[in-house]
């Protein structure tokens, strides 16, 4: 199986996606965020270095779903190729910061990749409003996300709903983040844990 975890940036993502991984044993592909040679650069100069960030992403995400498709066990990813493309670049070229002919050739490539692709089996929306990512991303203290413009954040919300609401065709549970604290209540993975379980495998229904 092929388990995704979606939610824009600061929403826990990567926390549940390994702890998600120690509960059931799966393998956790975690987004290469902290490598991305872009990355710095981009929020210092967003409409600079969107183009070639957001490549990067398609390239790494892109042999990601190769790999995944070749393993027989279950893989719990955080950030799919699907969120990239639809939130991500989409944003970004809503807001000015790609050009027309640089989404256009993103978008061809991307619809290319989608030959050999398909959606996960479940994907895990962490909904969370934007004073609360807010916040989030201030106590986790990442340099290259203070810089980050609130409108970015509000449109990059705004592209996760119409994402995961209109466009994905996939199996999608949604959990309501704010307020949770599932890294350190255990009644509150759990009770994830028991949606998932009712979602893959019929039970607590």
């Amino acid at each position: 199986m092929h388990i995704a975890v979606a939610g824009n940036i600061g929403a826990g993502k990567t926390t549940l996606t390994q702890m998600l991984a120690r509960h059931y044993g799966w393998e956790a592909r975690l987004e290469p965020v902290m490598v991305n040679p872009y990355l710095e650069d981009y929020y210092k100069d967003i409409s600079r270095w969107s183009f070639a960030l957001e490549v990067y992403f398609l390239k790494e995400r892109f042999r990601d779903v190769l790999e995944i498709g070749r393993t027989e066990h279950t893989v719990i990813q955080d950030r799919s190729i699907f969120e990239g493309v639809y939130v991500f670049t989409e944003n970004n070229y809503r807001q000015g910061n790609l050009s027309e002919t640089d989404y256009n050739t993103y978008m061809e490539l991307f619809e290319l990749m989608t030959l050999v692709t398909r959606t996960p089996d479940l994907m895990i929306y962490l909904r969370k409003s934007v004073p609360e990512l807010v916040r989030q991303i201030q106590k986790r203290g990442r340099d290259y996300e203070q810089q980050m413009q609130l409108d970015y954040l509000k449109g990059l919300n705004e592209r996760y709903e119409d994402f995961i609401f209109n466009k994905y065709k996939g199996k999608v549970l949604v959990v309501e983040s704010d307020g949770l604290d599932f890294e350190h209540i255990p009644e509150q993975f759990g009770s994830i844990v028991n949606r998932i379980d009712a979602q893959l495998f019929g039970l607590f229904s």
